[in-house]
């Protein structure tokens, strides 16, 4: 038997179905972002007036199961903007059955709809489980993230 997933815009959802799941990322990560900063990046992601920011949501009957968000925005080798996949988060049960992939190919149609000239993201290099899946649908850069302390 097949299982139907439907992808949703973040809008189409309520806020603490996302808000479930935006736990769950922070949990993966061993990270906490405060109730005033998960509030303000509900509101950004589902602000309709706010187009280079927003996201959406997988369904498996009815229920919410994976989420992903985007932030578009300029380059300097390109005229089009870039997509920033920025997070994407699949619930445990949910994981290898194709979850994660939809959120990836409708955010890369999305985009490419937009007018976007890529969609790329980062992972953490501990997250072999993800890279699994990343070196199948995409290419891999080479490039190394750096941060300011």
């Amino acid at each position: 038997m097949d299982i139907k997933i439907i992808v949703k815009p973040l809008t189409e959802v309520t806020q603490s179905e996302w808000q479930a799941l935006w736990l769950g990322y922070q949990a993966f990560y061993k990270t906490t972002i405060t109730d005033d900063i998960t509030a303000f990046t509900w509101s950004r992601l589902t602000d309709v007036h706010l187009n280079q920011i927003y996201g959406f949501a997988a369904l498996i009957e009815n229920q919410v199961v994976g989420i992903v968000h985007i932030i578009e925005h300029d380059s300097c080798w390109t005229i089009k903007p870039y997509a920033y996949l920025q997070d994407l988060f699949t619930l445990e049960h949910a994981r290898g059955k194709g979850v994660a992939t939809a959120l990836i190919q409708h955010a890369d149609q999305y985009t490419q709809q937009r007018g976007c000239d890529r969609l790329y993201w980062l992972t953490h290099q501990d997250n072999q489980a993800a890279q699994k899946l990343y070196n199948r649908v995409a290419k891999k850069t080479g490039f190394i993230q750096y941060r300011m302390p």
